[in-house]
């Protein structure tokens, strides 16, 4: 045979066998198991999702499809408790079978075959399962001991066993580098954090660990492996890192965000999966000023072409909604609109000379509004000796404009702040304040900042209280 003939013939069968391969084949058999359906799932932030469905046959199941599936962590389960047990699937491996035997144990009885990560898996998973037991009675022995020796022995033992598991996952991370099996066993690694014993005051050396810790709390989470997207702890790792590790303020938050999305880029469909929970999440958000998170991931990313997945009409949608809150943002200065008194007269929000003022927006057939007068009312005798002064906008046009002053007259107090409406909506408020609903607040400076926004009335006087207390220092 000519040398070509035997290149052809070798090309055509590693042709054949990569085709072979193509798309995933799990066969899972789990002795004692009665039904008739088993599942595939996986994981993906704080949630679990079905990937496909097999029939059962005396425990016996098989998942299959001609495209592989993405990479991660995944879980078997076994209706109707839906007990489960978890396996890997690497990219270039998600041909192989699993044996179990169904019950509560049965995620320690596992025996894989053509699959090195989940052997290796397993071989971890059993390590930590024999190290519960005598940790636990350690635990136990060293709480219930009151000779401080032989308690003092107890801890011994403990450290010496944390330091073997420690060197263990240390052994299992280095000798195995590179399988899905070592990236996510050194994805729940903690940070090492030096003890900066050079620091005496305990108060800054905390400031230091707090900031050693959120510098480096990726360090063991490799943020571009896209496998990673697909497990049950990157977002746990990530909401610890934002809730607990970040300072709760928008600009805090902002920073965090970027430092996660940048290590993310490599990593596209983490990347995009994260920038539109984060967008989502903080166009949702309660948290008064919040929404200065959302406008900066439209900035930072959609208005920067960084978002590709997002459709025009969507993504107008989007820049058009961070342009109506960018200017409302706390600390910005509320943009003025000019009114209508009573009396025809028109004034504007910034001719208002007050220390405070309080715009509010309502409506008389607000159900809110009715409930929640009574407290502004409230308020306002309480502040208005505090340089504290209201502009009150009713949301009701022209033909329905007796309705704001009828309601003014009904409660005693309303009278006393300033009472506005816009009947023909000349100023555009509704659309330049994002009026959609009912009463709306903000509080704002003597040069119209916006210091804060979007409370109820129940918290107007404990916000403005805070607000004074803060200013006088």
């Amino acid at each position: 045979m000519s040398r070509f003939l035997r290149a052809a013939l070798l090309l055509c069968l590693l042709s054949s066998t990569a085709m072979a391969q193509k798309g995933y084949h799990i066969q899972v058999e789990a002795e004692g198991f009665q039904g008739d359906t088993v599942y595939l799932g996986y994981y993906l932030y704080d949630k679990e999702y079905l990937v496909d469905t097999a029939i059962a046959q005396n425990g016996k199941v098989l998942f299959e499809g001609d495209d592989p599936l993405p990479a991660g962590m995944y879980l078997v389960v076994f209706p109707p408790q839906f007990q489960f047990f978890q396996l890997l699937l690497p990219e270039d491996d998600q041909r192989f079978s699993v044996k179990t035997h169904f019950g509560e144990d049965m995620a320690y009885d596992l025996k894989f075959e053509g699959s090195k990560d989940n052997e290796l898996f397993m071989e971890y998973v059993l390590f930590l399962r024999d190290q519960r037991k005598p940790a636990q009675e350690l635990q136990q022995a060293i709480q219930a001991e009151e000779d401080e020796k032989k308690r003092k022995k107890l801890e011994d033992k403990m450290e010496a066993l944390n330091e073997k598991v420690s060197q263990y996952q240390k052994d299992f991370i280095n000798k195995h580098r590179g399988t899905l099996a070592a990236t996510f066993v050194k994805a729940n690694l903690p940070v090492d954090i030096p003890d900066f014993a050079d620091i005496k005051e305990d108060e800054e050396r905390q400031i230091a660990r707090w900031q050693y810790t959120k510098q480096h709390y990726f360090d063991n989470i490799e943020l571009d492996y896209p496998a990673m997207l697909r497990t049950p702890f990157l977002h746990q790792h990530i909401r610890y890192y934002l809730d607990k590790l970040t300072v709760q303020h928008p600009d805090s938050i902002s920073a965090s965000l970027d430092f996660i999305l940048e290590r993310m880029k490599p990593a596209p469909e983490t990347f995009k999966h994260y920038l539109v929970r984060f967008l989502n999440d903080y166009a949702a958000s309660k948290i008064v000023g919040f929404d200065a998170v959302y406008v900066h991931l439209v900035d930072n990313y959609y208005a920067k072409g960084l978002a590709t997945w997002t459709d025009e009409e969507q993504l107008q949608k989007i820049l058009e909604n961070a342009d109506i809150l960018r200017p409302l943002l706390i600390g910005k200065i509320a943009p003025d609109i000019k009114m209508e008194t009573r009396d025809g007269r028109q004034i504007s929000l910034h001719e208002v000379d007050a220390p405070y003022t309080v715009l509010l927006f309502w409506d008389p057939d607000c159900g809110h509004c009715k409930k929640g007068m009574p407290d502004v009312i409230d308020f306002y005798k309480k502040f208005k000796d505090r340089g504290v002064e209201v502009f009150a906008v009713c949301t009701k046009f022209y033909n329905e404009k007796d309705k704001c002053w009828q309601f003014i007259d009904e409660r005693e107090g309303m009278e006393l702040w300033v009472n506005v409406m816009d009947p023909y909506h000349r100023s555009r408020y509704k659309t330049i304040y994002d009026v959609r609903s009912t009463p709306q607040i903000y509080i704002l400076d003597k040069n119209k900042k916006i210091l804060s926004k979007r409370i109820g009335t129940d918290q107007l006087a404990e916000v403005m209280e805070m607000i004074m207390k803060r200013d006088e220092k």
